[in-house]
């Protein structure tokens, strides 16, 4: 999970060396987003199908390799054409990764167990946000930029040979079997909530992608921080991620989960407020950043949890293909919006946008909560 969207924290972190040496304007850099992320969306639905199929160390392999190959071409792009090309190409693995992750644990984690795992799992994702932030990003300035993404791209080629030699063998490829009409009933269903966190991961995702690729660039051109201290936002924003999501996922238990979601985003809402209070005191920007990783960013890894507790039978890849895909299309939109905003030096607004998108998810997760409590009597009947 870490590698698999290590190229958004990096290309974050490293903005500002970016802006400065490749000639990538703020809104270029919004758009290396929307490339990686739009790619990652039009491929989540076959991701999904692909890992139904083939199984989740074949998918987990390739999606290593896929991130290695990426990572290296970033670290030779000549100029902004070549990098949003690299950049494209890393979308295949974001599409894989939820998909692969959540069948494996689904086919080898005890129910009990699963939501505090899945937590675990998703707290990859900062885990990368934490190792571009702080010795990547340390390693930046005394290397250079290509020289730190080379190093990321040569341990995702070791991190898939580990995987190769310790993950267990996928199950022999099979067809589908025959479908029953209770197999429609539940599919059904689970359509029904996967639509509902689409939506949501949707607006979540805006939000999550602006502070993700923003984030460093707002500390050095409207708080006076050093490219290191800016980078080091997004290493905090990591670290609080990781609790957050290890702790909100294993809280996440069936009756109580379906509320989280509507509750992180809210809490989101107050980190975009830290944002733009930062303008007028700027040690509020670690809190906001440390806001962003509690409640934003766990908001996608309780909402995998939902998945899974939902997912029809041999399902389970393609739903949650069918969430990461209205997240990664939060991520390809959300950033070129704020980037026109921080192009005109409207950072204020520019949090004002992000505050409003997670107002969004809110309200989307809120109100399929309250059709689900509504629903939960007549079920259960």
């Amino acid at each position: 999970m870490a590698f698999s969207m290590l190229q958004l924290f990096l290309l974050g972190a490293l903005g500002p060396r970016l802006v400065d040496e490749l000639g990538v304007t703020p809104t270029l850099l919004g758009l290396t987003t929307t490339i990686g992320f739009g790619t990652a969306a039009v491929l989540s639905p076959v991701g999904g199908r692909v890992v139904d199929r083939f199984g989740p160390r074949r998918s987990l392999v390739t999606l290593l390799l896929v991130s290695a190959v990426a990572l290296a071409l970033i670290g030779a792009a000549p100029g902004p054409g070549f990098l949003l090309a690299a950049v494209a190409l890393g979308g295949l693995p974001q599409a894989l990764a939820n998909p692969a992750t959540n069948k494996a644990i689904l086919a080898a984690v005890p129910p009990a167990r699963r939501g505090p795992v899945t937590g675990m799992k998703q707290s990859g994702v900062q885990l990368g946000a934490f190792a571009a932030g702080l010795p990547l990003a340390a390693l930046a300035s005394g290397v250079g930029w290509r020289g730190a993404v080379w190093t990321a791209a040569a341990t995702a080629a070791v991190a898939a040979a580990w995987a190769l030699r310790a993950l267990p063998a996928d199950p022999p490829t099979r067809k589908a079997p025959p479908r029953t009409p209770s197999d429609g009933d539940e599919e059904r269903v689970s359509h029904g909530a996967t639509g509902w966190l689409a939506v949501f991961s949707l607006f979540l995702g805006c939000g999550i992608a602006s502070v993700n690729t923003y984030v460093a660039l707002f500390g050095t051109e409207r708080l006076d921080m050093g490219p290191t201290a800016a980078a080091a936002l997004v290493a905090a924003l990591g670290v609080a991620g990781i609790a957050g999501r290890v702790g909100w996922s294993k809280a996440a238990r069936p009756g109580r989960a379906e509320w989280l979601p509507g509750l992180l985003a809210g809490g989101a809402v107050g980190a975009a407020g830290l944002f733009a209070a930062a303008l007028y005191a700027a040690p509020l920007v670690w809190a906001g950043a440390v806001a962003a990783g509690v409640f934003a960013v766990s908001g996608n890894a309780v909402s995998m949890v939902l998945v899974m507790q939902r997912a029809a039978p041999g399902r389970a890849g393609r739903d949650s293909a069918r969430v990461s895909a209205g997240f990664f299309a939060g991520f390809a939109v959300g950033p070129p919006l704020f980037g026109l905003l921080a192009q005109a030096d409207r950072y204020g607004p520019g949090w004002l946008l992000v505050a409003t998108e997670f107002a969004a998810a809110c309200a989307v997760a809120t109100t399929w909560a309250v059709r689900e409590r509504r629903r939960a009597p007549r079920g259960a009947a």
